[in-house]
């Protein structure tokens, strides 16, 4: 199970707007604060983050199709998923999951397959 649900998080003035059409979205502590690190025998988390340009912008029905897709895919590695973080007002889904060799671009790769624009923020490095 995952142990905190997908979190949605918008701009200040779409959380004070009653009508607003976007799903379950929450204010909360930033995400440094938040996103574990380690677990309890303290093995480090791995970690991905995925920039979804214009998110906060697309239509409310069209937003909440796409949630509802990402949502459905974090739940099939839900075992592996420690955190989500979907923040609108920075358009990143930021997910914290059980270190496993490829499990990052599984998931990623299946996101972006729903949400073409989601493209993954990732540091290559070479060793000299």
């Amino acid at each position: 199970m995952i142990k905190e649900q997908l979190m949605i998080r918008g701009s200040a003035t779409t959380l004070q707007n009653p009508q607003s059409n976007y799903p379950e979205i929450q204010s909360s502590e930033p995400l440094w604060k938040r996103a574990p690190t380690r677990d309890d025998t303290g093995k480090p988390y791995a970690d991905f983050m995925m920039l979804i340009p214009g998110l906060r912008n697309f239509e409310p029905s069209h937003l909440r199709d796409i949630i509802n897709k990402m949502e459905a895919v974090l739940k099939h590695y839900e075992k592996d998923i420690i955190l989500a973080d979907l923040n609108l007002e920075i358009n990143v889904l930021w997910v914290t999951i059980q270190p496993h060799i490829g499990l990052s671009a599984e998931i990623a790769s299946l996101i972006h397959h729903i949400v073409p624009e989601a493209k993954l923020v990732s540091q290559h490095t070479t060793s000299e």
